[in-house]
Parts: C-alpha cells; sequence; structure tokens
C-alpha cells in the first residue's frame, strides 16, 4: 500500500509567517503616537472635567482619618459644592478653620445643630437633643463598651447666629465640636457640602440628607 501524500514542507515557510506577522503589527512610530494620542485624551479629559467642577463651584475632597466611619472611610474622594449652599441639619460638610490647630487642615463631619438651635448630649445613654427632641441617628457609629470623649465645656449650649454644631459619625475617634480646639463652628468655615463619593472605584455614592422631609 502506498503511503499518502503530503505536501512537502518548504524551507521559507517561517519566513513568511514572520513576514505575515510584521505586516500585521503597526510600525513603531505608529505605535508611539497612537499611545500619545491615548495619554492626550485622557489628560484633556481630566483637565476639561476639573474646569467644568471649578466652574459650577465643586472641588474634589480626600477623606482624612477615621472620624466619619461607617459612613466614609480614609482615602475616600469627595466632589465638594459650595454654590449657593446654606448649611442643613443631617449634611456632610467640609470644614477649614485654619486657628484650629492642631486641626487646621480640611475636616469632614456631620451638621448636627443649626444657628440658634440648643444641643445636648446625654452621655451615659448617647442620646443627642436638638431644641428638647431626640434626633435619631440612622448614620451614627458608636461601640459603647468603648471610653468616649465627652464634651469638654458645659452642655446644653445655644448657638450663636453663625455657629453651627458638628460631630464625625465615629463618636469613639472623632474631633469635633465636642472640643475646645474646634468647639461650635462658624458657618463661614464650611468650604461646602459632599456632594457624591468618587472613589474608589465601585464605590461611586450620591449622599442623600437623612433628615429629608422632617422638621428641622
Amino acid at each position: 500500500m502506498n503511503a499518502p501524500n503530503h505536501p512537502a514542507k518548504t524551507a521559507d515557510a517561517p519566513e513568511k509567517k514572520n513576514e505575515t506577522e510584521k505586516e500585521k503589527k503597526p510600525p513603531l512610530r505608529e505605535r508611539a503616537l497612537q499611545t500619545f494620542y491615548d495619554v492626550f485624551e485622557v489628560l484633556a479629559t481630566v483637565t476639561v472635567t476639573v474646569m467644568l467642577l471649578y466652574a459650577f463651584g465643586c472641588r474634589l475632597q480626600i477623606v482624612d482619618g477615621t472620624s466619619m466611619l461607617k459612613t466614609l472611610h480614609d482615602g475616600e474622594r469627595l466632589i465638594v459644592s459650595d454654590l449657593g449652599y446654606e448649611p442643613r441639619r443631617g449634611d456632610i460638610v467640609i470644614i477649614h478653620r485654619i486657628d484650629a490647630a492642631p486641626y487646621s487642615q480640611p475636616i469632614v463631619k456631620r451638621v448636627i445643630a443649626l444657628p440658634g438651635q440648643t444641643v445636648d448630649i446625654d452621655f451615659e445613654t448617647w442620646t443627642l437633643t436638638v431644641d428638647g427632641s431626640v434626633v435619631e441617628e440612622p448614620y451614627r457609629w458608636l461601640d459603647l463598651s468603648r471610653e468616649t470623649l465627652g464634651c469638654e465645656y458645659p452642655l446644653p449650649i445655644t448657638l450663636g447666629p453663625n455657629e453651627i454644631f458638628v460631630m464625625g459619625d465615629n463618636r469613639n475617634g472623632s474631633a469635633d465640636s465636642r472640643q475646645e480646639e474646634l468647639g461650635p463652628v462658624d458657618i463661614r468655615t464650611v468650604v461646602g457640602r459632599a456632594l457624591v463619593r468618587v472613589w474608589p472605584r465601585g464605590s461611586f455614592t450620591v449622599f442623600e440628607n437623612p433628615f429629608d422631609g422632617a422638621s428641622e
């Protein structure tokens, strides 16, 4: 029985394959230009986005520390706006008091009470009252088994016409209006309200006021 005939292998087959691959692969200069255009496009998009944010009174704020756990975490990025903003109870705000060393860098807190309101806290039960009404705080994180900062000055306190009372959601570990260095905060030191969380990837969140629909 005769063996089947197979086409003879040509010696130049690998060379033809290499030539075909070279034809498919763009020249080095073309690939470099494409990379440049890609980088330029990204930078241009970022630049335009930042310009638009500033045009609409927005800025980027990085969360520093754990005082807003478990709502916010260290290193997260927030978009903050001060466009026509008036503080409301329950808002997450950024405050910058340059005279409140060692807390003279921008800090993220939650508005607890507004100008003219009276704040009191029962540190035995951690019951917060504003103008005599108990405030339910769904955002609060508190470990009652741990020793926690009370208030370094007498409560209750009635806020002045331009003052707000702020606290971190993590009541066990927050420097806020309970401390003499900060105390009630002048509204003029409020940089703006946190609108959304944009980083880390996959954690995009639009912040809603927990007291929307309730009387303040």
